[in-house]
């Protein structure tokens, strides 16, 4: 029988991608928990969708000037 409760994963996030995050979650009437569920959902949907790899190497992250 599958687990198919959610899994708790701690995660680290820079508190101005936390800021803008939290922005856009309000936004969209979600919780900030809800909106990185969404936004991961979307990306492996993507993924799927394309089947195209993550570049190598990554792009460098971009800098939050919130």
């Amino acid at each position: 029988m599958p687990d198919d409760r959610k899994k708790q994963i701690p995660l680290r996030l820079s508190p101005q991608l936390y800021n803008a995050i939290a922005a856009w979650a309000a936004d969209d009437f979600r919780s900030v928990n809800g909106q990185i569920e969404y936004l991961l959902t979307e990306c492996v949907r993507q993924r799927k969708k394309n089947g195209a790899p993550v570049p190598n190497p990554l792009d460098p992250p971009i800098e939050l000037n919130l």
